[in-house]
């Protein structure tokens, strides 16, 4: 599943590098940012609403990436807006997740997600698991994975939220950036940003497993 998660993220940000490498390609797509631009500024509450709704589905089910909308909202909205849909979209997805992990239980979870994986965190991360364990769980497996896993041994809410918050933020700042680098056609912030997300959700990882050994 991280394995996974990494290598989608590197795929996608070594295509977007390539497609801002090409001229007429990138103009291409320049021109569809453009239209969809034009679309959301006739009705700006519905395209964010939209934007943070899908951000909150790619949160929620991972077969889902809302990265590949992620230029059309630096290009319409710029990057400090971007990151707080972008961030808040997550937050609200994380928010489904615990509540499907808590209030639907298991019988849902088994057409969301793998059950013997399910089954590995949860005999490892309980109901009264440090905060700092929480986090780094959170950091390290995509969003959906901790917030079924916390709602079906009902870790407190509020935590989880504060946990939730924190780990979603980095990768909402950098995936914005990323964004930008694309549109900006600067090939080398897109490569080494993702290089970046991918070795935090590698690290995180590895951290999180040595610590679920010990």
């Amino acid at each position: 599943m991280v394995w996974r998660r990494a290598a989608i993220l590197a795929f996608l940000c070594v295509v977007l590098a390539l497609l801002a490498t090409s001229d007429a390609l990138h103009a291409a797509l320049i021109q569809v940012l453009a239209a969809t631009q034009d679309a959301i500024t006739r009705h700006p509450l519905a395209g964010a609403a939209l934007f943070v709704a899908f951000a909150a589905v790619s949160a929620t089910l991972a077969f889902v990436s809302v990265a590949v909308v992620v230029p059309v909202a630096v290009f319409t909205w710029g990057e400090p807006l971007s990151m707080l849909l972008l961030w808040a979209g997550w937050i609200l997805g994380g928010m489904c997740s615990y509540g499907i992990g808590r209030w639907l239980g298991r019988a849902a979870l088994r057409w969301l997600t793998a059950e013997a994986a399910l089954r590995w965190l949860e005999d490892r991360v309980q109901r009264t698991a440090p905060f700092g364990l929480v986090l780094l769980f959170q950091l390290a497996l995509p969003s959906e994975i901790p917030g079924y896993v916390l709602g079906l041994v009902r870790y407190s809410f509020p935590k989880y939220l504060l946990a939730l918050g924190l780990a979603e933020l980095p990768y909402a700042v950098i995936t914005v950036y990323v964004g930008a680098g694309f549109v900006e056609r600067r090939s080398g912030v897109v490569l080494s940003l993702g290089l970046v997300l991918v070795a935090l959700s590698l690290g995180a990882f590895h951290f999180l497993k040595k610590k679920l050994r010990s």
